[in-house]
Order: structure tokens, then sequence, then C-alpha cells
């Protein structure tokens, strides 16, 4: 035992490493940096929500940089209050989990398709999603065709525009690649097709970059109001919470310019208006928070996917 401990203590001496002044004047600037850029990176979020908390007039002029003053909680209980917000909110919900659940189960496919060098047209079809990257109709033409397909004032119009993403198939294309074809081939020798080989051995070797164009078009989803504002203009009830938000802030905005050029509004409007700015960052820490919740989960996969996804396209 005594002649065991001593040969660790000499392994772990020889193994033992003395930095220089350099390397740690270098690991000690490499902490500052990185400190550095967290705090800025995470001070909007952080200034969003002192704001949010803090004493609406204080807010109005500014006062609020630093540490919140006057804590309330009001602004986040007055939210309950805005017209509709509750159903654009679960639309947006529905959307952006359905639209993304869709998207990813067909990019991943497809991906896993244009790999195989006996699909017939391979290149055609790889090179015809590719293209569509680079040319683009236009507004006018791009609405004429919903319009044709029945997709105005329609929920679906969320959600099939979005199924396929050339950008995704180049990287899980790319990330397919990467695994060993012994897997496929062992597997197909037993006489597994290709769905069944795509549903046990591509999708589970996949999570990285399957992970990394889930953030993609979750975020796409969740952001997005154009396609409301132009497609669903019959229907307010599918309205997303993005366009609600740009509609309160509008009306908002037309308030303030009636006040400054003299009109005529009740003392309710006045306050609510002077307010506005508070309910407006409230607004947008709401809308943030879903998006800050899923990441940190995702994150351990995104690095990775996104990095063995672009090597070769």
């Amino acid at each position: 035992m005594n002649s065991d401990k001593k040969m660790k203590k000499i392994v772990n001496k020889k193994h033992k490493y003395k930095l220089s002044k350099g390397d740690v004047t270098f690991d000690i600037l490499n902490y500052v940096l990185f400190a550095a850029f967290t705090l800025i990176c995470a001070f909007p979020f952080y200034y969003l929500l002192i704001n949010t908390i803090s004493d609406n007039e204080l807010v109005r002029t500014g006062q609020i940089m630093w540490l919140p003053k006057g804590i309330h909680f009001r602004n986040y209980i007055s939210l309950l209050n805005v017209n509709n917000l509750g159903t654009s909110v679960l639309v947006s919900i529905v959307r952006t989990v359905l639209g993304t659940a869709v998207m990813v189960g067909a990019t991943a496919f497809i991906g896993y398709l244009v790999t195989k060098h006996e699909m017939w047209g391979r290149k055609f079809i790889y090179r015809f999603f590719i293209i569509t990257m680079y040319f683009n109709a236009g507004l006018i033409p791009w609405y004429l065709n919903m319009s044709m397909l029945g997709l105005t004032n329609n929920f679906w119009a969320y959600i099939i525009p979005g199924i396929v993403s050339p950008y995704n198939i180049i990287l899980v294309k790319t990330y397919i690649e990467s695994i060993p074809a012994d897997l496929e081939e062992s597997a197909s020798i037993d006489g597994a097709g290709y769905l069944l080989r795509f549903r046990h051995i591509i999708w589970p070797l996949s999570k990285p970059i399957l992970a990394t164009i889930a953030i993609f078009g979750a975020v796409g989803h969740w952001n997005s109001f154009t396609d409301s504002m132009i497609l669903m203009s019959g229907r307010p009830e599918l309205y997303t919470l993005q366009y609600r938000l740009y509609i309160y802030m509008n009306s908002t905005s037309n308030l303030s310019a009636l006040m400054n050029s003299g009109g005529n509004l009740s003392q309710s409007i006045i306050d609510s208006t002077l307010n506005m700015r508070s309910v407006k960052l409230t607004v947008a820490m709401v809308t943030i928070i879903p998006i800050l919740l899923v990441y940190p989960f995702m994150q351990r996969y995104f690095t990775k996917g996104i990095m063995m996804g672009a090597v070769k396209g």
C-alpha cells in the first residue's frame, strides 16, 4: 500500500506543470475579457428587467439605468388587460411548436435523402432547393400565390411555407455525411429500409444539428409578424403575439402624436400613454422569456451542430 502511494506521488509530480508569469497573465486577461463580454451581452436583458419593475414615472423620464427604484409588478399584471393578448400568445405558441417540429422532421428527412447516391435526380433536386436561396419573386407574387393556395386568413399559412428551409437542408446534409456509412450498411444487410435506418440510426445520431435548426426555426416562428400583417387581415383571432404588440405600439405612437398636437383626450388615456414606455418594455420582456428559457437546454447541442454542419456544403 505504501509503495502504491509513493508511486502515485511520483507520477503526480512528473505530470505537474508550473505556469509561467506570462501564462498567468494571459489567463487573467482571458477571464477579464470574457467576463466583460458576458456582462455586455447580459446588460440589455438586465436593463429591460429593472425598467419593467421600477416606478413608471422614473422609467418615462429615463432615470433608471443601473438599479431598480420603486419596485412593483403592476406592469406585468396590466398585460392581462391587453385585448386578445392571451389568444395571440396561444397562436404564437402553437405556431412555434408545430412549425418547428414539422420543419425539423421534414428537413432532417430531405437532408438524409439527398445524401443517398442511388436516389433518382438527387443532384438536381438538391440544387433546386439551394437555388431558392438566391432568387425571390417578391412580396406581391408571394401574396398572390398564397391567396391562390387558400392560405390567406388560414392558420396553416404559418406552417406550410416554412416546412422546407434550404439553409437548414445544407446543414443537415453535411452533418449526416459525417456519420460513418458502415452503420447504415450493417443495418441494410440486416434488411432495414431507408425509413427504419433513418429512424433508428440517423435521427438519434443527428441530435446536435437537429437541435441547432430547431433553435433557428423556433426563433423565426416566435418573432415573425409580417405574415400576420399581410395574410391574416380578415381574422384578428389568428394574429400572433408579435403582430399584436406591433399594433399596440402603433396605437400608442398615434396617441402620443395626438397629445403633442393638442388633441382632447381623457385623463385615463393620457395616463396610459405616459406610462406606455414601461408597458412596451414589459411586453418585450415577456416576449423574450420563452426563448431565454429554451436556449440553455439546446445550447450544448448548438455549438457542435453548427460546426459539424458547416465544415463542407
